[in-house]
């Protein structure tokens, strides 16, 4: 064991599989504790930053792939590209982490310091052009809901504060063979989860009552890899839906949700298509929300960055949400929050500021337009967005829905991309957090699943199998209350933010006598 603990590499690879195994759908998720202890461990053996990040490396990368594999069925250059980069990334947390180590000895202030770093690495990570917030210590913990209400408070990036704090805690308890650290580890690790299980166990569940809405929603299972499904066109594919639909609504249904890239193939929002949808509704006296391609047309006022000409007028293409209320009113929601490289090409203004020539054509290549308003489906029943995918990972957005009266949340999605793999069921699993996060109960469309309701604790109150062609109803209760996550957003992120700039900053100047102070606080 002691020669184990003394290869950089051996401990480096540990931490890499404990890390990996933490992740849904396996349910290991305290090992994400012991794996942070080992990077602890490892970054004690290493002489310098550089050579910590260079062994670390493998270890991150075995994160990455045991965990997000599956980025590689859908585009194998783009997810061998994705798993590279992003456990390239990880090494900057790590690096101020041990940084930490050896600038600050007292033991209170370093394990927070260090539990801060990797808690602003994931926020920063969350807030930039090549955002991968899925391995956020968080989502770990995603299954564990009765372990994690305190989430309502902290939002997700508590999990990761906790989880890296008993480590840190518990390393240096190890390390200095210290009776007062390991008690403070052990209360570190019990606190938050027990406190969490109180609450769920004493806490009434809201369920259906007056103030709710019958909702619908379709899995179509329509097949991915191939165009229009492999179906003839847009009109054999709205029939598609409208028939099962038909065949799984009520009477008294108020909501029918179709998944993302329900109509994959762009269309306008003027078109007959969308027309047949919101004559539907008047006639059905419901609501839509539908995932579709949207064009938008410029014949006034031109962006800086359009795809081209339709016609002769300037466009872009949005992943987009169509809604269609029971009057036949339509708008529509662009998706905010796309996937870097796959849906949109990163840094666009700053490309396009550097290209001072204009050698390269950005709008043709841009991708997706990007969604800039939090548009969601208001009806005189009901307000509830249709955040499309890749916004489900980002609390942050939804709170603008959630702050504008959403009573609960439509997720729309499409993860048939990645086939019968681990990406759909972390995927699910994540919705979640976002329950817990704003106590809202989440609709849930997957075109090949999973489809699902989840209730405001986390718990699944309905879930589809993968890969079948169905639909369900359910009711589904309209809460107005908000959390202290969803009035304040990210504090606990901003705080260590501000933590880890601050004392970054004291030791780089390094005056001796904080040096003194700190040894204080162990």
């Amino acid at each position: 064991m002691n020669s184990y603990l003394r290869n950089k590499w051996a401990v480096s690879l540990s931490a890499g599989l404990l890390l990996g195994l933490s992740f849904p759908p396996i349910n290991l998720s305290f090992l994400s504790i012991p794996a942070f202890v080992l990077l602890f461990h490892l970054a004690g053996l290493c002489n310098s930053n550089r050579q910590f990040a260079y062994v670390a490396y493998p270890g991150l990368l075995l994160w990455n792939l045991i965990t997000t594999y599956w980025l590689m069925m859908a585009s194998v250059p783009a997810g061998i590209a994705a798993i590279l980069a992003n456990a390239a990334v990880m090494t900057l947390p790590l690096m101020l982490m041990r940084y930490f180590q050896e600038k600050y000895p007292g033991f209170i202030l370093l394990v927070v310091l260090q539990a801060s770093a990797w808690t602003t690495y994931e926020f920063l990570h969350h807030n930039w052009d090549l955002a991968w917030p899925w391995l956020a210590i968080g989502n770990a913990w995603a299954k564990q809901v009765s372990l994690i209400q305190f989430i309502s408070i902290t939002g997700h990036l508590g999990i990761t504060f906790w989880v890296t704090l008993t480590a840190a805690m518990a390393y240096q308890a190890v390390k200095h063979n210290n009776r007062t650290f390991a008690l403070s580890a052990t209360a570190s690790l019990l606190i938050l989860p027990l406190a969490s299980l109180l609450f769920f166990a004493i806490d009434e569940p809201v369920y259906p009552d007056t103030n709710s809405i019958p909702v619908t929603v379709i899995q179509p299972n329509h097949d991915s890899y191939l165009e229009y499904g492999g179906m003839s066109g847009n009109d054999e594919v709205i029939d598609s839906l409208f028939s099962i639909t038909a065949k799984t609504k009520t009477p008294e249904t108020k909501l029918i949700v179709w998944p993302e890239n329900a109509i994959e193939n762009a269309v306008l929002m003027n078109s007959r298509h969308l027309q047949r949808i919101a004559d539907s509704a008047q006639v059905w006296n419901t609501n839509f929300i539908v995932g579709t391609g949207l064009y938008t047309l410029y014949p006034d006022e031109v962006p800086e960055l359009t795809r081209g000409l339709y016609g002769s007028t300037p466009y872009n293409v949005f992943n987009a949400t169509f809604f269609a209320d029971a009057s036949g009113n339509t708008s529509r929601y662009d998706k905010h929050n796309l996937v870097p490289i796959v849906e949109r090409v990163p840094f666009l203004p700053l490309l396009t500021t550097i290209d001072v020539f204009g050698w390269v054509d950005w709008g043709r290549i841009a991708g997706f337009g990007k969604g800039e308003d939090a548009v969601q489906l208001t009806t005189a029943e009901f307000t509830t967005p249709g955040l499309i995918c890749y916004d489900s990972v980002y609390p942050s957005w939804i709170r603008n829905f959630v702050n504008n009266g959403a009573g609960f949340l439509t997720i729309i999605t499409n993860d048939g991309w990645w086939g019968d793999s681990s990406g759909h069921r972390q995927h699910f699993e994540y919705a979640k957090l976002r329950a817990i996060e704003f106590n809202r109960w989440v609709v849930r469309s997957a075109n090949n699943g999973t489809s699902g309701i989840i209730r405001p604790d986390g718990s699944v109150e309905q879930k589809t199998d993968y890969w079948v062609r169905t639909g369900f109803n359910s009711v589904i209760p309209i809460i107005e209350e908000e959390t202290i996550y969803a009035k304040y957003g990210d504090w606990l992120a901003y705080q260590t933010l501000g933590i880890s700039l601050v004392f970054w900053l004291i030791a780089l100047l390094n005056p001796k006598e904080l040096t003194t102070w700190t040894k204080s606080l162990s």
